[in-house]
């Protein structure tokens, strides 16, 4: 990571949650059903990784997929860290419920079918690495998981709880949260990366192996229930709606882009610099 996402202020965030007046048990609901789908998810990708590594024959790529679990390793720590020292301590001082981040109550359905479909696309490429099998693999981690599914969600944290957000994202009154939004915009930087390395991998697949447009397109379509089945489960904080159309059209850029031979993918800064861009048009 180009920056140290141990760096951000929970401490800062924790007093703020404490001192709300606006804090209520819906509220805390709606905050902690935000966040522990991402901690989750990143623990998950963390795993689930691995066997795109072993697929690659090229030492570049290997060193890539290897540097990208070890980042997913930092972001699933920050939100660990932001549980134990905000989360649990809110819950606390407050009287709310303690809850784990593990509960099964903060994972929907259709987050779990999305997870699982997603390890056994990558199991696959152990057995069977062909380029349709390494596109479908690239569509389910890197472009939908991260590129729609996560940052989807972290422009939504970003839009509610920033001083420079939406209201018209958030669906409850709380604090501005600086500290998780710090660490957000570092994991951003981050996956901003990772979903450049995996848009470039699915042209090349396209353009260069012949692998029919339908394995990535069929992949995304299939995949984006699931997606805005997770999004629904955050009304308590943030206004589904908002967020479904942007994943929907974060999905239809990116197509547009890894479909088109002459298309250039952007740069982790040029593919950030676009979802805030969406987040202002939104």
């Amino acid at each position: 990571m180009g920056r140290d996402v141990d760096g951000a202020l929970p401490e800062q965030d924790r007093r703020r949650l404490v001192a709300a007046e606006t804090l209520d048990g819906a509220a805390f609901g709606g905050l902690i059903q935000t966040l522990a789908p991402f901690g989750a998810g990143e623990e998950a990708v963390t795993e689930d990784l691995a066997p795109m590594m072993l697929a690659f024959d090229g030492v570049d790529d290997q060193t890539f997929i290897s540097s990208q679990i070890y980042e997913e390793a930092k972001h699933t720590q920050f939100f660990d860290r932001y549980w134990r020292e905000v989360v649990h301590p809110v819950a606390d001082e407050r009287g709310f419920e303690r809850v784990d981040p593990t509960d099964q109550r903060f994972f929907p359905e259709g987050y779990v079918e999305l997870f699982d479909r997603t390890e056994a696309a990558m199991e696959r490429l152990l057995t069977d690495d062909t380029p349709e099998n390494c596109v479908r693999a690239y569509s389910h981690y890197h472009l939908v998981v991260e590129s729609v599914l996560a940052q989807t969600g972290y422009w939504g944290i970003t839009s509610t709880m920033s001083p420079d957000g939406s209201d018209e994202v958030a669906a409850s009154e709380l604090p501005h949260l600086e500290g998780l939004v710090e660490g957000i915009s570092f994991i951003r930087s981050d996956e901003g990366r990772h979903v450049g390395f995996g848009m470039r991998k699915v042209q090349h697949h396209l353009a260069e192996d012949d692998v029919a447009e339908s394995a990535a397109r069929e992949t995304l379509q299939e995949l984006m229930p699931f997606v805005a089945e997770t999004m629904t489960a955050t009304d308590e904080m943030v206004d589904p709606v908002p967020l479904v159309e942007y994943a929907r059209e974060k999905l239809t850029r990116r197509m547009e882009i890894i479909t088109d031979r002459e298309a250039e993918v952007l740069d982790v800064g040029g593919l950030v610099a676009l979802d805030d861009r969406d987040a202002v048009a939104d």
